[in-house]
């Protein structure tokens, strides 16, 4: 398990907009965070949630979808304002082969391109299957092009790429590659339809999952699956742990602990 820090004030050094529902903050300050890897953002007087890094290092950066009060308020901070961030917590991807197929679905390209950039950093041959509802929410594909990925889109609609979910355009790029692994990022379903596509291809496969998180040390429980924690045992899993999950891609937990469909 990585070393915590405690909470600390980040300086906001930028804040752009990526998509028309998806925004990045990029801060003064540094953090080492390894790719997969998370940290709960304070915004002061409103809430307290869990963000993806997608940059690390030198002007650490968070990138997030905009879908509740939190995340609402987040997009009127601006530069020179402060945020407390806590971490990083949790596990990250391990990257030890060197044909690598990533799949990402919306804003689950947020730790995908900072994976990217790091795979092939270590001498990787990444394919990236990048999935959006329109070709207006396609995230980080310029950026995963220039760290040299060879990027793959998809969008529900056909504005742009394939027109169709990413797993079935993953599962086209899949038959024509000598893959070694697949990584992975976005819904749930979406990750269920991955194991079931590398299963009988034999290939390992690593997903990091989203749950409802409220403390990120593995105390209150909401993020709990089969008997574990996403914030204390993952968000990176296995395909080995994944596919003991009951609950994947059917059931999770809400606000007030009820156990809802997904």
């Amino acid at each position: 398990m990585p070393t915590v820090s405690g909470l600390r004030m980040f300086t906001i050094k930028e804040h752009l907009q990526e998509t028309p529902s998806i925004m990045t903050i990029r801060f003064k300050e540094s953090l080492d965070a390894l790719p997969g890897q998370f940290v709960m953002v304070w915004v002061p007087g409103v809430d307290e949630f869990p963000m993806s890094a997608s940059y690390c290092g030198r002007h650490f950066g968070i990138t997030y979808k905009i879908i509740g009060g939190g995340t609402k308020a987040l997009t009127m901070k601006r530069v020179g304002e402060k945020i407390g961030i806590r971490g990083p917590y949790g596990n990250s991807f391990t990257v030890n082969s060197k044909r690598l197929l990533f799949v990402a679905g919306g804003a689950g390209a947020a730790p995908i391109g900072l994976l990217a950039e790091y795979a092939v950093g270590k001498k990787a041959s990444v394919d990236l299957v990048l999935g959006a509802r329109t070709s207006k929410e396609i995230l980080f594909e310029r950026r995963c092009a220039n760290a040299g990925a060879k990027v793959h889109v998809s969008t529900d609609d056909g504005t742009k790429g394939f027109k169709g979910l990413a797993t079935v355009l993953a599962r086209e790029v899949l038959a024509k590659g000598n893959f070694h692994a697949v990584y992975a990022c976005g819904p749930e379903m979406m990750i269920v339809d991955l194991l079931e596509l590398t299963r009988p291809r034999r290939i390992p496969l690593q997903a990091s999952l989203e749950r409802l998180m409220k403390c990120g040390i593995g105390i209150c429980d909401s993020c709990a699956i089969d008997g574990m924690h996403v914030c204390t045992d993952g968000p990176v899993f296995s395909d080995t742990v994944l596919r003991k999950f009951e609950d994947l891609g059917k059931t999770k937990l809400d606000a007030a602990g009820r156990r809802t469909s997904i």
